[in-house]
């Protein structure tokens, strides 16, 4: 029986028992690239216009975001485009997940019932707080801070699916959200003088740690006054040959109002002489061994102490924090 012999096939522009020429060898690659793309577009065809995976199911014990979105389908799409979703596809799809916060998910999937996951607003701060912090570790001192203390949790502050605020997953931006629950503090800053909060100058967590900070409750508040207002207000920081004790010893707020008052220069009177005058007393004062101030100052009618004294958060040339033109003739 008459069999045909083999057919043999060569590339364009090849030679029987010569290698493949360049011609050849890129048409083959060209089409290999080709086949490649292909495959690659069709992986992405249910990607978002900047290349990330839209609600890519990611799953650790069950059926992961997409049997989440069954019925949770907004909350998904929104977790897109939240911060927690950069790291979701890390560590081979493990990364930040529903289950990563919520627990394993079969149950409740199966079951519809709550109470087999873990839900936020039915938990206490403690355990939310410890949720939380299994990721995010323990910021500054939290259990020892304001918010700490008054059993003030993280989603107190944070969201952590749709934010309301560019940064931070807050709820709202500042100081909007600070007002929520410091309505005492909010009016001060409609005061004839306020630092610029309202303004979008400062933001409250410029001067306040929200989640605390080591050692807040063991170091003079003072000192911390002192290290925070001085960021801004760096002429006072010194340091100065001469300083002066009350900023040592009552900081700040013994002379100013932290967020406004009606006073210029946040003062907490409106008579400079009257703030001196608290320590300063006409007769000696055993308390704080300063003597008696001279005659010419003792009324709160009188020219302001601050007229002659004008370096009194701290002098370089002058004890008795004279300006310095004065301090320097004298010596």
């Amino acid at each position: 029986m008459h069999r045909d012999p083999p057919v043999l096939r060569k590339l364009v522009g090849a030679v029987v028992g010569k290698r493949p020429s360049p011609r050849g060898c890129l048409m083959l690659f060209l089409g290999a690239a080709m086949l490649c793309l292909t495959a690659v577009a069709a992986q992405r065809d249910d990607a978002k216009p900047d290349g990330h995976p839209a609600s890519q199911p990611v799953s650790n014990n069950c059926e992961g975001a997409a049997a989440c979105a069954t019925c949770h389908k907004e909350v998904v799409q929104d977790f897109v485009e939240n911060p927690h979703s950069g790291p979701a596809l890390t560590h081979g799809g493990n990364g930040v997940t529903c289950e990563s916060c919520h627990g394993p998910g079969e149950a409740h999937v199966d079951g519809g019932r709550a109470t087999t996951i873990f839900d936020p607003s039915t938990v206490t701060a403690k355990q939310m707080d410890e949720k939380c912090q299994a990721c995010h570790g323990r910021p500054g001192n939290f259990e020892r801070s304001a918010h700490g203390k008054g059993n003030i949790s993280c989603i107190g502050c944070h969201t952590i699916h749709a934010p309301g605020a560019p940064k931070h997953l807050l709820k709202m931006e500042q100081p909007q959200l600070c007002f929520q629950c410091h309505t005492d503090v909010k009016p001060q800053f409609t005061m004839t003088s306020h630092h610029k909060v309202e303004e979008g100058l400062i933001d409250c967590t410029d001067c306040h740690d929200v989640h605390g900070v080591l050692g807040e409750n063991t170091l003079p508040s003072a000192r911390w006054q002192f290290m925070v207002c001085t960021k801004c207000h760096t002429a006072t920081a010194g340091p100065f040959v001469y300083e002066h004790p009350a900023v040592l010893a009552e900081g700040c707020s013994a002379c100013h109002f932290p967020h406004g008052g009606p006073n210029y220069n946040l003062l907490i009177q409106a008579n400079v002489n009257t703030i001196c005058l608290q320590c300063h007393l006409p007769s000696f004062n055993p308390t704080t061994a300063l003597t008696a101030v001279p005659e010419h100052i003792q009324s709160a009618q009188s020219q302001p102490c601050i007229s002659c004294h004008s370096s009194i958060h701290g002098s370089n040339t002058s004890e008795v924090f004279l300006r310095s033109t004065q301090g320097k003739s004298e010596r």
